[in-house]
């Protein structure tokens, strides 16, 4: 696991493990769902008492507004075979826990979370399709841009 501290946001360290070839996508798809329905159900009963940082992680991926759209395209589904967990930190919330927690929960092979390794698992395809452009290569500044810009 690899703890990420952002610079303009120290308090809020990021828990990083990076899992390839998942057994469980399935449960832990289930499990995504499941918290989706919770704080769906909580905003309709007024109940929230934060937003949900984790879910704004899977959104901020995506260039549009739409949430469900943005677990569609980025979430756990039942084939997915490579995972990247994130635990925003901050208050009490311990590197050691969040590691011991996800390898209980997360049936799959923990690698270390660097860019050749994310290169490898890089659905080109999938890239080109969601963010509508004709290559991957040069990229990168146009998808961080799309993101910067929603909602703007």
């Amino acid at each position: 696991m690899e703890t990420v501290t952002l610079p303009h946001l120290p308090s809020q360290p990021l828990h990083i493990i990076l899992f390839r070839n998942l057994a469980n996508a399935p449960f832990l798809r289930q499990q995504l769902l499941q918290g989706c329905f919770r704080a769906i159900n909580d905003m309709l009963q007024g109940r929230l008492k934060s937003k949900n940082v984790h879910s704004e992680i899977v959104f901020s991926l995506s260039q549009n507004n739409n949430i469900s759209e943005s677990f569609r395209r980025f979430g756990v589904n039942d084939s997915t075979k490579d995972v990247v967990a994130i635990k925003v930190g901050g208050g009490d919330v311990d590197a050691k826990h969040v590691e011991h927690h996800l390898l209980q929960h997360v049936e799959g092979t923990p690698v270390a979370f660097t860019d050749e390794i994310l290169g490898e698992m890089r659905d080109e395809a999938r890239l080109k399709k969601v963010y509508k452009i004709e290559t991957v290569d040069g990229a990168e500044p146009y998808v961080l841009g799309s993101m910067a810009l929603k909602g703007s």
